[in-house]
């Protein structure tokens, strides 16, 4: 971790441990029976609505951030990314650090009007980008653009059904405050 982190140097790692994928990995290639399934940024790729790669059991977006702001009383950062901010547990970074940012699918919840008087801190305005397919016939994995980066929701198919959801369509995306900071 330190040599990607320090030396800028190309390594090629080999891992079934999602959490090590998703600390270490810059570009990912997903094999299965000895076949490539996919290969792409690592931001990008767990984004694919057509194949949706889980790190572990959850789909997930990966966001690269900077903390701009610290609020000790409740000990919570603010972290900047291209399309907006979050709110997150404070892990004792300083500000000005370069985070990547963890949004698990199933920590995202969709509105179609702003929520008001919610306990979710993070409510961004975004547009559903594409709806696919879950491992789960009762499930769908919405993904949206919030600015220039995307976040992934796994709703069921009667909330999809009941917001009417549609690519193109704007749209308020919650997120918990349980992301993680990698």
């Amino acid at each position: 971790e330190r040599l990607h982190d320090e030396l800028k140097v190309p390594i090629i790692y080999v891992s079934h441990s999602p959490d090590e994928v998703v600390r270490l990995a810059d570009y990912l290639v997903a094999m299965e029976d000895g076949r490539v399934l996919v290969q792409g940024a690592l931001s990008e790729t767990l984004m694919r609505i057509d194949l949706p790669i889980r790190v572990g059991e959850d789909a997930c977006a990966i966001l690269h951030a900077t903390v701009s702001e610290l609020d000790r009383q409740w000990q919570l950062a603010k972290v900047c990314f291209p399309g907006g901010s979050l709110w997150l547990r404070e892990n004792g970074l300083q500000v000005g650090r370069q985070v990547r940012i963890r949004v698990y699918a199933r920590d995202v919840s969709l509105a179609r009007q702003r929520p008001e008087q919610t306990s979710i801190q993070n409510v961004l305005p975004g547009k559903v980008d594409a709806i696919g397919e879950d491992e789960h016939p009762g499930l769908a994995i919405v993904r949206v653009g919030v600015g220039k980066s995307k976040l992934v929701a796994q709703l069921t198919r009667r909330a999809v059904a009941e917001l009417r959801l549609e690519p193109g369509q704007e749209i308020w995306v919650q997120v918990k405050t349980v992301a993680q900071m990698e």
